[in-house]
């Protein structure tokens, strides 16, 4: 289909899909593969840090509650901008938009590398989450452009390990990094693979330009900022909600009263062809069913595995280093399940793919409910393996399955509220588990509890709450489907 040079928005009734350009293979595989590997270091820099924050804090000298900024802060930035891609998508070429990506990420690395205090750190790590804010879209909307149909659900496959094994295995690395070095060399050790990958891009991404200038409304950005800054912030900030209830409240109800009204402007101003997010998609139940099933694999991803190293070093005694080798199992299995299932997801759809991974997804959280302090090191990684296959299967299937209903000129508006998805998602799944940890290890300590029994019933509780969302999940899954002429 066309792009309207108009902006104007197509009937229902959804045309003949657009053939993907036919691309030499060589040349195929260097733009995605640029691409994937782009988002693979910058997904792994989004958890990188969760086993250095420790020693970041002492050597500079900053409380839990600053040192945590470093995740919110890079959430909130996403939060941010990932709305905003889709008219970035439209109105610069994939070439630009990842040199702008890949050169604010390294600027941001080689800024926390001599970061001389927690501040430039702070503002390191914002201008890093920029760059990740574009590649993650960009890596989607691209492979649906130039992929055809029936091969799409292999590269999607492809493309999950980056999103799901990323966060998996960034404890692992930075945990060994750590053990044998400082915290700065997790920045030091990417500086040069974002060279690298920067140059790959630029030899490889060469593709005939369809960007266009159409105009950036401003209100629906500064909207856009206030509704999703606001909610990550008020969802970061619950886990203090018991000593300030202002600002959590104060935050979410700016947040959703700007969310509202950015919904309102984006409907009206879609019917002119104006609009910053197209929310169409959303009108497909695949769609929204994709999307609320990603938030829970995405929360119930991240609020695992920033307990379980909480718990196991905190409550069990075990060395950082022990830790992030037991949950590196779970990494390499996703990166052997997900290509797999992405070709039978070519052939026969999305539910052989979608409704057993929903199944392993819930039954790895189940399987963590039972875990406690005397529970050994090797049962936590077969919880892990378990868990971790069944978000590969639901990640290569979600993002397959939901962008196959979008219409090709809303390739990048969907990709958007996708990524979006993900992001609100961790958010959520991540405060989630660690207050409800915290609040129960607080009351439980306070009782006169051990602090190893004090973590371990938190944390029980909170896997509970994460086992009943991954089983909503499974509910769901079954209605997810995709027109085999699509």
């Amino acid at each position: 289909m066309a792009l309207s040079t108009e902006g104007t928005i197509s009937p229902p009734a959804a045309p003949a899909r657009q053939a993907p350009p036919t691309l030499p293979t060589k040349q195929l595989v260097g733009i995605i593969g640029s691409l994937a590997l782009a988002a693979f270091l910058m997904i792994l820099n989004e958890t990188v840090l969760s086993v250095a924050l420790p020693a970041i804090m002492v050597d500079l000298s900053v409380s839990a509650a600053a040192g945590q900024w470093l995740t919110t802060g890079f959430l909130l930035t996403m939060s941010v901008v990932i709305p905003t891609t889709g008219y970035l998508l439209q109105r610069f070429s994939p070439r630009s938009l990842f040199i702008f990506a890949l050169s604010s990420f390294l600027v941001g690395t080689l800024l926390a590398v001599f970061a001389p205090s927690f501040a430039v750190l702070l503002v390191a790590r914002i201008i890093q989450a920029i760059g990740t804010a574009i590649v993650l879209p960009l890596l989607m909307t691209t492979t649906l452009m130039l992929v055809p149909v029936h091969k799409r659900g292999a590269i999607m496959g492809l493309n999950s390990i980056v999103i799901s094994v990323g966060p998996a295995i960034g404890p692992t690395v930075s945990g060994a990094i750590v053990n044998a070095f400082t915290w700065h060399y997790i920045f030091i050790l990417m500086a040069p693979l974002a060279v690298v990958i920067l140059v790959l891009g630029i030899i490889f991404i060469k593709l005939p330009s369809h960007a266009r200038k159409i105009p950036l409304d401003v209100p629906s950005v500064v909207l856009s900022a206030l509704a999703f800054g606001f909610l990550v912030y008020g969802i970061s900030s619950l886990e203090h909600a018991a000593d300030n209830l202002v600002v959590p409240v104060a935050s979410f109800a700016v947040g959703l009263v700007s969310l509202a009204l950015f919904i309102k402007r984006q409907v009206r101003l879609t019917r002119i062809g104006k609009e910053l997010l197209n929310l169409t998609p959303f009108k497909t139940r695949t769609f929204t069913f994709s999307v609320v099933m990603i938030m829970i694999a995405m929360g119930t991803l991240l609020g695992t595995i920033v307990v379980v190293p909480i718990i196991l070093e905190s409550g069990a005694g075990f060395t950082t280093l022990s830790i992030g080798m037991m949950l590196l199992p779970g990494g390499l299995a996703q990166a052997v399940v997900a290509p797999i299932f992405g070709r039978i997801y070519d052939r026969f759809g999305p539910r052989p793919v979608l409704i057993p991974g929903a199944a392993m997804l819930a039954l790895g959280q189940w399987m963590y409910v039972t875990v406690d302090s005397e529970t050994a090191l090797w049962m936590f990684m077969v919880n892990h393996i378990v868990f971790s296959i069944g978000l590969a299967l639901l990640m290569t299937g979600l993002m397959s399955s939901a962008l196959a209903t979008v219409e090709p000129r809303l390739y990048g508006h969907g990709s958007a509220i996708f990524n979006t998805g993900q992001q609100l998602g961790g958010a959520i799944g991540t405060t989630i588990f660690v207050t409800v940890m915290s609040l129960l290890a607080g009351s439980k300590l306070e009782a006169g509890s051990d602090l190893a029994h004090a973590l371990f019933s938190g944390a029980h509780v909170a896997f509970i709450i994460g086992a009943i969302l991954a089983t909503v999940g499974l509910v769901i899954s079954p209605f997810v489907k995709v027109d085999k002429q699509q």
